[in-house]
């Protein structure tokens, strides 16, 4: 990361004085237009952002690390983000939290609220679309920043990633039903061409073609709406399907829902694996087979990792996935499980 620009760097750009430029940053009336817009134009060339916290706290490190989420209704992101938050909270750091709801103006409006607050830090679940000027002016203001569970800025080398392995997860999913004798299985949620949906989707894909299986996918937002919608089209559309992967626990239990208003019943008649293993798979009737992430260690394993980064300097690697295992229940064994 670059140097962050400073005040200074400002004032030089500018040939003004560094107190000229705190006034202009201010909105003081006591700087003429003319030289107004010269430190504009200075500031705008070299990326520099106005801390806040810096400017109410002078020499106080700010302790603060943000905290993006892309959708924190979703108990898979809440559990990863209340668990990262803990993991800071333990070392001291306060978390600034954001939800961003799959906007990505609104992304961009907490990064450059974030930045400008003076956050030692970033941990963004990214939304998807949009530019990536968001990361731009986070490289420019040289801020240590991870992304995690989805991957927006392909650069790395100064953004690190760290996942789940989705693939082999998908690839244990479609294996199980095919040894318990399925062979018209179908992937049920994600939207198309997002790069988790397909991440999500590749395992699945692989052991269909492996044994000569003809793949059927049902794109849609991950939602339990979706799932009980799919229930409903399966049965009137694609009577032959015997089961579904979901892209997500959330769509599985909506297709858990919908099955039990046609009077299907899952585990004997149609069988259903969900992604995530979140709380309520071991709760819901049928209790649901899932793709456990374990995403509270997940989450302390990335606050840790961003914490060596800024504390003691250990970088993280570019690209890590933590390991993933299929829990198997009774929406695939049957009621008697």
């Amino acid at each position: 990361m670059k140097k962050r620009p400073t005040i200074l760097d400002v004032a030089r750009q500018a040939g003004v004085s560094k107190s000229t430029v705190s006034l202009v940053l201010q909105n003081s009336s006591l700087v003429k237009q003319s030289t107004r817009e010269e430190v504009a134009r200075a500031i705008d060339e070299l990326g520099y952002v106005y801390n806040r916290s810096a400017a109410g706290l002078r020499g106080a490190a700010s302790g603060l690390i943000g905290l993006i989420i892309n959708d924190l209704r979703n108990p898979f992101f809440t559990e990863f983000a209340a668990s990262a938050q803990m993991t800071f909270a333990s070392k001291g750091y306060s978390t600034v939290i954001a939800n961003t709801d799959e906007d990505p103006e609104i992304q961009a409006q907490v990064i450059d609220s974030m930045i400008e607050h003076g956050v030692s830090a970033f941990v963004i679940s990214p939304t998807y679309g949009g530019d990536e000027s968001p990361f731009e002016r986070i490289e420019r203001a040289g801020i240590p920043t991870m992304q995690v569970l989805r991957q927006l800025d392909e650069r790395t080398d100064l953004f690190p990633f760290a996942s789940h392995d989705y693939a082999f997860g998908g690839e244990a999913a479609t294996r199980h039903l095919i040894d318990t004798g399925c062979q018209k299985i179908a992937f049920a949620g994600g939207l198309a061409d997002r790069p988790i949906t397909l991440e999500r989707m590749s395992g699945y894909r692989s052991v269909m073609q492996a044994n000569d299986l003809a793949p059927t996918i049902f794109h849609g937002r991950p939602s339990r709406q979706f799932g009980r919608e799919i229930a409903l089209k399966i049965l009137q559309e694609h009577e032959g399907l015997e089961a579904a992967i979901c892209f997500s626990d959330l769509v599985a239990l909506g297709m858990l829902s919908g099955f039990a208003e046609l009077g299907i019943k899952v585990g004997q008649d149609f069988r259903i694996i969900g992604f995530d293993d979140i709380e309520e798979c071991s709760l819901a009737f049928p209790r649901l087979s899932s793709v456990r992430c374990d995403t509270a260690l997940f989450g302390r394993n990335a606050a840790e990792a961003m914490l060596a980064w800024i504390v003691d300097g250990v970088r993280p690697p570019d690209t890590k996935h933590y390991p993933v295992e299929l829990i198997k229940r009774q929406s695939t064994l049957g009621l008697n499980a």
